[in-house]
């Protein structure tokens, strides 16, 4: 088995190297099986399906096996008093976290939970496609019962919606994403009111027909304008963008819609999530150290590139030329910075929302998601649901399925993540407060000089990987604890001086 390029201390304790050598091998093994994942969104013809689904559950079996080996217990009670250095005794604690969260968890239940979850990508597609829930219904229903069982071996004595929140959002509690949604409820309805009843009105340049291939040029040469690294990833469509890799191989997706402005802004969106791939230890990789944190800590970093660079006033006066170039228009910068920052709540589609109504499509998703997996809510309620909450939260009902509960791809993966998204906004917030301090960002992405931006990143968030639990590393990496109060204040200013409140 291959060890991580970086060198294992020579006092390390015997049962440490073991545990290292296992883990790694056991993370080659989860990287390889999520290129057999991007490929099945992206370049996977549509008869391959009975395959790659076997394919995905062999992986996870094995993968299982591996995590869940009883040598991999016996290094860990071993090491449980050992002397180790921080970085040793962090690796520790992530490997014992994964393992006692798979340990006790049937290996013929993960094998049945990854094909379920492989053929139901297609399922799902073919649902959106067609506008069709039923179609996806009994698949959804499926999977929350696949998951639940999972959430119960894993943690019986906790509810298997939380247990399935913290497998995304190890050491954040769910109470402190609670309290975080109250206060974007009581801040931001009364501006986005405002906004709508005295706001000023704010420009729709581009409200022709972009052609696919332009759209795809303008992303390609927003990437280029970022400082992407081209040999180490890749832009392709998918039917819900993602980004998917490693520090060595980090592959961005987007798509298509009627404003080129989504697309892009989608792209940037991803490329924050390479960067923060990118940023991991390369001498780390396959242990902990060169991971990334959390889901929400993820999120932080493509919505701080989306945001905090790519809706500003000096990114459209660095690319406005070039988006006039790529699409044959003639729109000043300030018009496009006004237009990538209307706020529209009639808007139906939460990855093409504005920055303050786009909390309220998470909000809502993340109730819907726990009265469902908690039983309270039944499947084929779940429509009906979803409208009634949108004309709640955002005044606007969905025509069809495909524009409300069958937009999102994540229900066929699993549930309880949408908290992240929110996290993640709020988190950006923090750092975009925090970096300010110290640099100049807005004379830098005029510029286009986005070197000192990632390695300010890099140093506090991306190489810890996983050293430090989340809470400690945003308080390391911002000097505060999580909150909203500079997602709050951000909002304020921006939208205030955007609408001449």
């Amino acid at each position: 088995m291959a060890s991580p390029e970086a060198d294992v201390a020579d006092d390390a304790p015997d049962a440490y190297v073991d545990l290292l050598d296992h883990t790694t091998t056991l993370t080659y093994l989860n990287d390889g099986a999520g290129i057999v994942y991007w490929d099945l969104q992206v370049m996977m013809p549509d008869g391959g399906m009975p395959a790659r689904s076997k394919q995905l559950s062999a992986l996870s079996s094995v993968a299982h096996d591996l995590q869940t080996d009883a040598a991999v217990g016996e290094d860990l009670d071993e090491l449980t008093d050992a002397d180790l250095t921080d970085e040793q005794a962090a690796v520790v604690r992530e490997i014992r976290r994964g393992y006692e969260r798979a340990v006790d968890v049937p290996g013929d239940l993960v094998e049945e939970l990854s094909e379920t979850q492989a053929n139901a990508q297609q399922t799902w597609q073919r649902a959106k496609a067609d506008s069709d829930f039923d179609a996806f219904a009994p698949t959804l229903e499926r999977l929350r019962d696949l998951h639940r069982e999972r959430g119960e071996h894993v943690d019986g004595d906790q509810s298997p919606y939380v247990t399935m929140y913290e497998d995304g959002a190890p050491y954040l509690p769910l109470d402190t994403v609670e309290d975080i949604f109250d206060t974007l409820r009581e801040e931001l309805v009364p501006l986005i009111a405002e906004i709508r009843e005295q706001g000023d009105d704010l420009p729709a340049p581009f409200d022709g027909e972009y052609p696919d291939e332009d759209q795809m040029a303008l992303c390609q040469a927003a990437l280029d304008f970022l400082g992407y690294d081209r040999s180490r990833g890749r832009l392709d469509t998918a039917p819900h963008p993602f980004m998917s890799g490693t520090q060595f191989d980090a592959r961005v997706t987007t798509r298509f819609e009627n404003d080129p402005i989504d697309a892009l802004m989608s792209t940037t969106h991803e490329y924050g999530h390479a960067s923060y791939q990118l940023g991991l230890r390369q001498d780390e990789y396959g242990t902990p150290l060169g991971q990334s944190r959390s889901s929400g800590v993820h999120e932080s970093q493509s919505r701080f590139w989306e945001n905090h660079v790519g809706r500003t006033k000096p990114f459209w006066e660095a690319f406005a030329p070039t988006v006039n170039e790529h699409l044959g228009t003639d729109v000043d910068a300030e018009t496009m910075y006004q237009a990538a920052n209307r706020i529209y709540p009639e808007n139906l589609i939460r990855v093409e929302a504005d920055e303050l109504t786009y909390h309220f499509h998470i909000i809502l998703r993340s109730e819907i998601d726990r009265a469902f997996v908690e039983g309270d809510v039944g499947v084929e309620e779940i429509p009906g649901l979803w409208n009634e909450k949108m004309d709640e939260y955002l005044g606007v009902t969905p025509p069809d399925d495909a524009r409300g509960c069958l937009q999102d791809i994540h229900w066929s993966s699993g549930f309880a993540s949408f908290q992240n998204y929110t996290v993640g906004s709020v988190l950006a917030a923090q750092l975009n407060a925090a970096i300010r301090e110290d640099l100049d960002v807005d004379a830098l992405v005029r510029e286009g000089e986005f070197d000192p931006i990632r390695e300010w990143m890099g140093e506090r968030v991306h190489d810890p990987g996983c050293r430090y639990e989340t809470p400690e590393l945003i308080e390391r990496a911002t000097g505060e604890p999580l909150t909203a109060d500079y997602f709050v204040e951000y909002a304020r200013e921006k939208f205030g001086e955007l609408y001449g409140l």
